[in-house]
């Protein structure tokens, strides 16, 4: 099967597809410094990935692009001794961390590079990522093309531009010149996917046939898989089906509620419901969990296990759709006003063609609905982490409100609400990532041989998360002045240091440029224009 760069997938694709187009090539680098010979981080409370509590003081070493040395250099309160500290080697660069907190760089388990209906470009989506610490993405789709993925996966690596470092996950049937409908034909397409170079696929749901080979052809290749599980496949094929073809990562929840039905075999749909009306869609998915078995009983213990025993990974993304459950909140986010591009925010607005924009009579009963919704969602995700299943966080930002990073720092409090501790939190965001993508002996966590990618921040993360924000958390210090506390300060990947703030003051200029070329400003839904005199 000839391979072109077509977005040619399954009809379920096609509903999001639309929304798609390449974006515009992200200009080389022209912001980090390094990497050095050697880079010590002098006096940083560590956080690392693995669910340990801070520590500190610690001076990590790091030659390149690796760390070589994490080394307890004192104690809390007691001056530390410079002979116990690593020595800084001629040509090395030293860095006063003194009373800042070092995590391992975030990992977005969903992070689609940008939309040309957005008008979202590279340079404006990786900038946010950065600046909000996140040194890692999967891009679940590769909706720019794989050829324009796989070219800026290698910028990336290379640190020729400033992004993230990338995985490359494509929806099944990309590129194809047909319809794929035979078992034949879908592990042809997937041998030519692993040829291109992609770390993975996205499926969207198949049927079982064709779901099963593809899946086991993926496997055969070593390469991982992600599932957003459909509506127009899952009365056949659920999360439960996946998991046991081999299926790696789960994404939102859909799939999962189907394998957990006992008392029907499809969603209790309204019999004029239409998937293609999006207020439709996603006013009968805030129902959806009500539907399941109750939690706790038989059947949702054994369909936990059989996950858990499959060694299954659940990517929820909480965030996403946290506007159906409060839309006043979501587009009044403070954020919007100087980071959000006048072309996404109209993206956003209520829409019959625009995926996700399904606000066309959204009330207080849907969100009443998609708060039990929540609520029986986090209690399956919690106690799956409690049983030992692996969590991550993802944000599929660019839809429904959400921001590239800011959305990620909103996913790591959701997942707090569900009732993770900040340690377990971090551990999501972290190596739980790095694990689900084959990386956690390269990233994840700070430690020695691993590539030197790390956070810094000036105020505990576990204490507020809302401190990674790149607008901080609003506090009342002890002078009794009100100050924005946090943000993150510096993000290192590879070994090189990106002045977040900076990235962000890069975004914002760049809103603030547009907006006054497009005389635009952030108007609410159904707002009329003020006349100024």
């Amino acid at each position: 099967m000839r391979i072109r760069i077509l977005l040619l997938c399954l009809v379920s694709f096609l509903v999001i597809g639309s929304n798609w187009g390449q974006v515009q090539k992200a200009p080389e680098r022209f912001r980090g410094e390094g990497p050095w010979s050697q880079l010590i981080l002098r006096g940083i409370t560590l956080i690392n990935g693995n669910g340990a509590p801070p520590r500190g003081p610690i001076d990590i070493v790091i030659e390149q692009d690796r760390i070589v040395d994490v080394q307890t250099v004192g104690y809390p309160g007691v001056e530390i001794n410079p002979e116990s500290r690593p020595k800084l080697a001629p040509g090395g660069w030293e860095f006063d961390c003194t009373g800042m907190y070092a995590l391992p760089g975030f990992v977005d388990m969903h992070g689609h590079i940008g939309g040309k209906a957005q008008g979202a470009d590279a340079e404006y989506v990786f900038k946010l990522w950065m600046a909000h610490g996140i040194t890692t993405i999967r891009d679940p789709a590769c909706g720019n093309g794989l050829d324009w993925v796989m070219e800026h996966k290698a910028l990336s690596d290379a640190n020729e531009i400033t992004a993230p470092r990338i995985l490359a996950y494509t929806v099944f049937g990309q590129g194809s010149e047909e319809p794929i409908s035979t078992e034949d034909q879908a592990r042809e397409w997937v041998r030519a996917n692993a040829a291109l170079g992609a770390d993975g696929i996205k499926f969207f749901g198949a049927p079982p046939k064709i779901m099963a080979a593809a899946l086991d052809e993926n496997k055969k290749l070593g390469l991982r898989s992600a599932c957003h599980h459909a509506q127009m496949d899952v009365g056949r094929w659920n999360v439960l089906h996946s998991a046991r073809a081999g299926l790696t990562t789960m994404e939102h929840w859909y799939g999962l509620p189907e394998a957990l039905f006992d008392k029907r075999t499809v969603q209790d749909y309204p019999l004029d419901y239409n998937y293609q009306n999006e207020q439709h869609r996603f006013a009968e998915a805030g129902r959806l969990w009500r539907q399941a078995a109750e939690p706790y009983s038989d059947h949702w213990n054994k369909v936990m296990q059989e996950l858990l025993e499959l060694d299954f990974t659940i990517d929820p993304t909480f965030n996403i759709y946290e506007a159906s459950r409060d839309l006043h909140r979501a587009r009044r986010l403070e954020w919007h006003e100087d980071y959000t591009m006048p072309s996404l925010w109209r993206f956003y607005m209520p829409s019959k063609i625009s995926h996700g924009s399904y606000w066309h009579y959204w009330g207080t009963e849907e969100e009443v609905d998609w708060r039990k919704n929540y609520e029986l969602w986090m209690t399956f995700v919690r106690e799956y982490k409690n049983r030992g299943g692996r969590v991550t966080a993802g944000s599929d930002s660019g839809f429904i409100f959400q921001l590239y990073g800011f959305a990620f720092v909103r996913e790591l409090e959701m997942l707090r609400e569900a009732g993770f501790h900040p340690l377990e939190v971090i551990r999501s965001a972290t190596l739980n990532g790095a694990e689900a993508l084959g990386l956690s002996d390269e990233i994840g966590t700070v430690e020695v041989g691993k590539k030197a990618d790390i956070i810094l921040v000036e105020e505990n993360p576990l204490k507020n998360l809302k401190v990674l924000y790149g607008t901080g958390a609003i506090k009342l210090t002890d002078d009794n002045e009100i100050i924005r506390a946090g943000g993150v300060k510096y993000t290192i990947k590879d070994g090189i240091i990106y002045d977040a703030k900076q990235l962000l003051e890069d975004v914002r200029l760049m809103v603030a440029a547009q907006k006054t070329k497009e005389d635009f400003e952030i108007q609410q839904p159904g707002a009329k224009k003020v006349i100024k005199p």
